[in-house]
């Protein structure tokens, strides 16, 4: 099935999960501005006026908990990169494959802790919800981080690797389970020698809904498949209506994701990058801080003095 296309007021391209852009080849983003600035206290300004705050979120801010982002150098699992395992055609020829490198992923996802920057954005939303302000975030991460760190306001639009979804019922269901199933326990070693369990199908996870008994897999958005369009509306209407949005952690090369920023932008909102380094969009945001979001959050989302609660 191809890439489905959803209109709304302000979102009209083809969405579907992938690492270029769905445009036409050789398109890019063409909003360019002065050179972002990096004033913490002019942000500071437009932090204290904003009423609706989107913060949209990437592999940076997990990276900064442990987690490895397979990108760029030594981004791989034993010998394969990520986009060589987290698609559908992969998960249909090697199911035990596919579920070693998901095991690992959950047992290091359960093994590390929201760092300051997860801390810095829950305690923002909790304290700006009392003021009648508004903190969403958008997350492209699927560990669940910023939900241990007490982030209520959450649209997680690939998913959560603690779902699992039946491909023969289609039920989707929270699964923390350490390992998953008993075949998986010790498996899924990253390093390059390492060989393949190769796990019979019928031992892999299996759906526990009465009468079904189906493969599970991962409920998460693989390379090239469609993201959920009721999430992508509720992101459509938060990037409308926000005043103020922070770009966190991104690489701003994962699409449609990489689009949401700069949209905003180009109706004249605020929009604020916090990376380790400049990204294809940093020329077309406000503002742009650099390094290590667990330094950079706490300081800019802190208490404002004009703070007020009733």
């Amino acid at each position: 099935m191809g890439p489905f296309q959803i209109v709304s007021r302000r979102l009209v391209s083809q969405l579907y999960c992938g690492l270029k852009s769905p445009a036409a080849k050789g398109t890019k983003i063409c909003l360019t501005m002065a050179r972002p600035s990096s004033n913490m206290a002019n942000f500071r300004e437009a932090f204290a006026k904003a009423k609706h705050i989107v913060v949209i979120s990437g592999a940076g801010i997990s990276a900064e908990s442990g987690l490895p982002t397979f990108r760029g150098a030594g981004g791989y699992w034993r010998k394969w990169k990520a986009q060589d395992l987290a698609t559908p055609q992969a998960f249909a020829y090697n199911p035990s494959r596919v579920w070693e490198f998901y095991h690992y992923r959950r047992e290091m996802m359960r093994s590390v802790a929201p760092n300051s920057g997860h801390l810095a954005i829950a305690e923002c939303e909790a304290r700006l919800h009392k003021q009648g302000r508004r903190v969403m975030v958008i997350t492209q991460n699927i560990d669940e981080l910023h939900r241990k760190a007490g982030t209520k306001n959450l649209l997680e639009i690939h998913g959560s690797i603690f779902k699992t979804r039946c491909t023969s019922c289609g039920v989707v269901a929270e699964n923390h389970k350490s390992p998953i199933c008993p075949a998986l326990s010790g498996k899924g070693a990253p390093e390059p020698e390492t060989q393949d369990a190769t796990i019979p199908v019928e031992k892999l996870p299996r759906c526990e809904e009465a009468a079904c008994g189906g493969l599970l897999r991962p409920h998460v958005v693989w390379f090239g498949e469609n993201l959920d369009p009721a999430i992508l509306e509720a992101v459509d209407r938060e990037l409308a209506l926000c005043d103020l949005c922070l770009v966190v952690g991104t690489s701003s090369v994962v699409y449609p994701a990489a689009m949401f920023a700069p949209q905003v932008s180009a109706r004249g909102v605020p929009v604020a990058e916090f990376n380790m380094e400049t990204t294809p969009a940093t020329n077309t945001f406000r503002f742009h801080f650099q390094g290590p979001c667990g330094r950079t959050l706490p300081e800019a989302l802190a208490p404002h003095e004009t703070e007020t609660v009733s």
